[in-house]
């Protein structure tokens, strides 16, 4: 399968988040294939609206707390989880709502590295985890809200958003406020998916899923 595209990586994890369900029906205790389940429901989360990746979101966090109770040391879980409160606190269109979950991030990429110290993945995550927070305040500042914060691009586009006109000028407001959107997720956001999803691209490859390439670095 070619992951240079959205639909590729869409079926990829789809298929990845049954096989992985199927594996919990036949051995819930599998600390390996809740991480797994947790980084497809992850990448999925990516191309739902907002209501819908949160929940994503929150089922992901529940496996990888699951996988932690059996394993409390597993590594890749905890960054996962770290990625996983990253997200949600970016689709939380409030400062002091957001907060909680960047704090947690932190500490679990903390903990990862204490526990593999030598990943650069791990050290890259705990230091882009600092930023995420400024990162945040600027897209609320731009008054994208959660249009810019959204993973679905149709269903997520018009929350947040103000009253819309036919004016050349608000269309170009709204153009450049796009583009400030897509810079500052590709910051943070750009280099985590492409973490995340090479992270579970390696791990369903070894749990013999059909070979496919990683997804293809952010733009």
């Amino acid at each position: 399968m070619d992951m240079s595209n959205d639909l590729d990586r869409l079926i990829f994890f789809e298929q990845a988040r049954k096989i992985s369900e199927a594996t919990y029906a036949a051995n819930p205790l599998d600390a390996d294939n809740l991480t797994r389940w947790a980084g497809a429901l992850l990448e999925l989360s990516q191309f739902q609206n907002v209501a819908d990746s949160q929940k994503m979101i929150q089922d992901a966090i529940s496996k990888l707390e699951e996988a932690l109770s059996i394993n409390p040391k597993k590594h890749d879980a905890l960054w996962c989880l770290g990625n996983a409160q990253t997200s949600f606190a970016f689709l939380t269109n409030k400062e002091d709502e957001a907060r909680p979950y960047f704090e947690k991030a932190a500490q679990y990429f903390q903990q990862a590295v204490d526990e593999d110290p030598s990943n650069e993945i791990y050290l890259k995550s705990l230091e882009i985890s600092a930023k995420a927070p400024d990162l945040h305040q600027e897209i609320i500042k731009h008054g994208l809200g959660q249009q810019a914060l959204g993973a679905g691009a149709g269903a997520g586009a018009g929350v947040g958003a103000g009253p819309s006109t036919s004016t050349s000028s608000s269309s170009t407001k709204t153009a450049t406020k796009n583009k400030k959107s897509s810079d500052l997720k590709y910051d943070i956001f750009g280099w985590v998916i492409l973490a995340v999803g090479i992270v579970a691209w390696v791990g369903f490859a070894k749990s013999q899923m059909p070979p496919s390439p990683p997804p293809p670095p952010p733009r």
